[in-house]
């Protein structure tokens, strides 16, 4: 469910929205810091999230921080998190579902940041309170929805929670309501958005050919469970060096 098992040609026609929002992360990041063009620094500047920029009716800075962040390290944790936990609900939610979800996770967690604190000068953005609102569709999954999610990808989503949750509050310059807002956007759409969905199939995208191809052989899928613990491993470690080192916002 949350190992990625497609090339990139499959990935780029099986999970389009994901696929176009990391491009949206990667190509603001080179405008913006690589090529320094001016009028990119422009859209910085009138997109960044600002309390009191939005309190005088910039009304639109609820929404553009989610698609911009500060530097590289930002923009590539926050794509790298979409790629391993957007994919599987892309394709159980379908494209304008997990589109509606994603913008409110994102604007709850920017309403939260600035009800809070409406006086506030500080800057924010980032995608990382949408990205939570995935985790919280999940986790109204483990809770509510058992079914749609297995006990072993249960387990994972709440290890990775639990330390996306500890992170945001012990590490500097983090937007905590930001992200438990847009936790507890997720957590509230979820029943909406979970409506006909249906289980994560890794074959659903695939013809029933080549699912009968790549599973011929019984001998490959004992090698491929103990190569996705591993895996699985790896990618927590990641996220863990990632969160600890790259800057989040």
């Amino acid at each position: 469910m949350f190992v990625r098992t497609e090339n990139f040609k499959e990935f780029l026609r099986f999970y389009p929205v994901v696929s176009i929002l990391v491009a949206i992360h990667l190509v603001l990041w080179m405008l913006i810091d690589l090529f320094q063009f001016g009028f990119a620094h422009e859209w910085l500047r009138t997109g960044i999230g600002l309390n009191t920029a939005i309190t005088a009716g910039e009304y639109w800075r609820l929404v553009t921080p989610i698609f911009l962040h500060a530097g590289l390290g930002h923009a590539i944790f926050n794509s790298f998190s979409l790629v391993l936990f957007g994919p599987a609900l892309e394709q159980m939610l379908g494209k304008v579902k997990f589109v509606v979800m994603y913008l409110f996770a994102g604007i709850i967690g920017n309403i939260a940041t600035y009800l809070f604190n409406p006086d506030s000068y500080i800057p924010h953005l980032g995608a990382s309170g949408a990205i939570f609102g995935i985790f919280g569709v999940y986790l109204y999954m483990v809770a509510n929805r058992k079914h749609l999610i297995d006990q072993a990808n249960s387990q994972i989503v709440m290890v990775i929670l639990v330390l996306g949750v500890v992170m945001t509050f012990v590490r500097p310059n983090i937007n905590i309501l930001g992200h438990i807002g847009g936790l507890a956007g997720g957590f509230f759409i979820a029943p909406l958005v979970l409506k006909n969905a249906r289980p994560f199939s890794v074959w659903r995208n695939r013809s029933p050919r080549n699912e009968g191809e790549i599973s011929f052989n019984p001998n490959r899928w004992k090698k491929r469970r103990f190569s996705w613990k591993k895996v699985l491993w790896v990618i927590i470690i990641l996220l863990v060096i990632l969160g600890l080192f790259g800057r989040m916002t």
